[in-house]
Parts: C-alpha cells; structure tokens; sequence
C-alpha cells in the first residue's frame, strides 16, 4: 500500500473536502472574517451576510425558516441544547435504541439528577429490524402522562439503518409531544424536510454529509418552538438586556460564531446541489453493496444486520478482535473505526455489545475501485494471509 491513504470513516466527518469549499473558507478567512453583530464595520457587515447565507441555504434544504436555523458547536452541543431545553422543567423523554450517545449521555445525566426520567423505545429485536407498526407501537405502549419529547436518530451512526422518521413525527404530533431528531448521518444522504417529516427539532453537523469543515453544528427549530436556553452571554442583540431575549437565532447563539467554518456549510450545500442528492445516495448505495456483496461471500464474515444499503457498512471477522482487525487495516493505508462508535445501545440492538465491530463509512469521492481493495485486503485477514 504504500503511503496511500484510503479513507472509510466518512461517518465520522468526510474527507477529503470539495475544493469549492476549502476555497471559499480561505476566502473568508482571508478577506472578510470579521465577528458578525459585532459593530457595523464593512469586516462585521460582510461576516453577518456570509452568515445569514448560510442559513438561508440550510433552510432551502431542509425546507426551514432561515431565522430558525441556529449555529452550534456541533450535533452534539445541538442536541444537548434541544434535550435540557424541552426537558429544563422536568418531564419524561423517549429515546430508541439505535441512539448515539450524543441522546444517552443527556438524558441519562437528567435521570441520575432525578431532573427528568427516559425510557427507550425498540427498533430492532433479536439483531432485525423491526416493522414501522412495531416501532410505532413500542412508542405507544411507553407514553406516559408527562411525556414531553420523544428523540429519533434519523441514520444509524454503525449501519445503513435509517428509522420511520415521518411516521415518527406523525405520532408526536397526535399526541401532542415533541420530535427531536438527530441526522448527524442523514443530512446530505437522505431527503429531509421538516414540515414534511413532521420534525420539531433538528439536529446535525456540517463536517459530515454537507461536506462543510469541522467547528459547526446546527440545529433547527420548527416553527414556535422556544426552549430554555443552555448556555447565556453576548450575542450582539439588545446587549443591555441581562436575558438572551426571546428572538431567534440570537436566543440560542452565545458567544462569537466561526464564520469561516458557517461560510464551508453553503459552499457545501451548494456542492451537494450541483451534484445532486439523489446522486450522492445511488453512489453511496453502490459502494455499499459492492462491498456486501463480495464480503457475505467470505464465510468468516458476520455483517450487520442483514440488508440495508446505505453509506455505512459493519462487519466483524470471526475468530478475531474488531481493534486488532483495524489496526492491520491502518497499517495497509485503509481508515476505518472500531469498537461501539459511541453508540452503545445501537450496538447491543444489533447484538454487537461484546467487543463491537469494524465500521466502513462512505462518501462521494469513494470509489468501487477502493471497495475492491478494502475486501481484498479483509478476505486475506480472515484467512489469517495478513
């Protein structure tokens, strides 16, 4: 392999990153990063433009209101923000069990400061997906009287699992609940609309499937959604007042915003839109089942679950441990991740709660050419060749 690089672990942030973004993020930084709300200098004027274009094209794409499209550190921050926000007085949250911990890890902490209480609903029994009306009726049957939100990842962050999001949304909203939504493997890979999805709250990053840099996150809220504040401070509205206020985006945006990483998010979407999502879906589908296909024929292969095309791929070698099998990988040039990807209740529902397993993740810029190397390499490590 040599010193060549072949990149798998695009779920964890893509890369390489279209040369149209990483030319307009130097632009920025270059010519016109000034702190946005921050004075009424051209630097500053021109900073809250570039911003105020990004979030018009996060809401064309996710069919938003641009003023409801709030900056964030990442998913994570914005999910956070979304849980303690809705759940800041107490109440009872729904969570599935294909979670990332960016959901556990919250509402966890709420349960153990008895400041709010969660119960996990299932998508998958015995390692298979279970139906949409199975789902629906798992939900159901957890409901209580102060249930006030129920979370959904959209894409499984181990596998090309993707959950009914719309039939989802459809049930919080004839119950009269909230419907969080984490499409940190969605966005960019799958259509998604929030009126259409029935979406009160979502929640995703720019560095994965909108190709943007690191450093910024996004939520989005549907239209009257408010919630508690996480974290106060400057914001560049109304500075005498001591409160956050109750206007958005500047309500939930303490503190300065990284412009240069905000002006990636819309070069990015508009790379996706040139090439075309449905484009990005089919090619990632290929990829995927290029490499199912060729693997499920190595009898030492366990891949999880069974089916699903998408841009993500788990897969284990019997007889030997996910770590070792991707540090072989690394030292032939292949980046991949190991263990339970921060996704432990994922991982158990899909029955790889003991030691994990080995995650391929695909973007645009791979190609099949590639998949046949990563195979060709993983059929010499399960006949014990490497």
């Amino acid at each position: 392999m040599g010193n060549r690089i072949i990149y798998f672990d695009n779920a964890a942030t893509t890369f390489p990153k279209p040369r149209s973004v990483l030319e307009a993020v130097s632009d920025c930084a270059e010519n016109y990063c000034g702190n946005a709300g921050r004075g009424a200098h051209p630097l500053a004027l021109a900073s809250a433009d570039a911003i105020f274009a990004a979030r018009e094209a996060v809401a064309e794409l996710f069919g938003a209101d641009p003023d409801r499209v709030i900056f964030t550190m990442n998913t994570t921050y914005a999910i956070n923000m979304a849980i303690k926000g809705v759940m800041a007085r107490g109440g009872h949250v729904l969570i599935s069990d294909m979670e990332h911990n960016s959901t556990l890890r919250p509402v966890s902490r709420l349960a153990r400061e008895r400041r709010a209480s969660y119960d996990i609903y299932p998508t998958h029994k015995g390692g298979s997906p279970l139906s949409t009306p199975e789902i629906l009726s798992g939900i159901i049957s957890r409901l209580r009287h102060d249930t006030k939100l129920i979370s959904a990842i959209h894409t499984s962050n181990i596998c090309s699992y993707s959950l009914p999001i719309a039939e989802i949304g459809a049930l919080c909203h004839r119950h009269g609940l909230l419907f969080c939504v984490d499409a940190a493997q969605g966005a960019g890979h799958a259509h998604i609309d929030i009126r259409r999805d029935n979406i009160d709250i979502l929640c995703l990053p720019a560095h994965k499937g909108l190709y943007a840099p690191q450093g910024v996150g996004i939520m989005i809220l549907g239209e009257g959604i408010s919630l508690d504040t996480l974290i106060e401070g400057g914001n560049g509205y109304n500075s005498l007042d001591v409160s956050m206020g109750s206007v958005s985006p500047e309500r939930y945006e303490a503190g300065t915003l990284p412009t240069p990483s905000i002006v990636g998010i819309t070069a990015g979407i508009r790379f996706l839109r040139e090439i075309g999502i449905d484009r990005v879906i089919a090619h990632e589908k290929a990829l995927w089942q290029r490499a199912y296909s060729r693997l499920s024929s190595i009898e030492a292969i366990r891949l999880y679950p069974e089916g699903g095309a998408g841009g993500v791929l788990l897969f284990n070698v019997e007889g030997k441990d996910p770590d070792s099998v991707g540090s072989i990988l690394a030292k032939e040039g292949f980046c991949l991740r190991t263990g339970y990807h921060c996704a432990p209740l994922a991982h158990k529902a899909l029955g790889t709660d003991t030691g994990g397993a080995v995650r391929a993740s695909f973007s645009l810029f791979n190609t099949e050419s590639e998949i046949d190397a990563l195979v060709d390499t993983i059929s010499k490590i399960a006949h014990d060749i490497m």
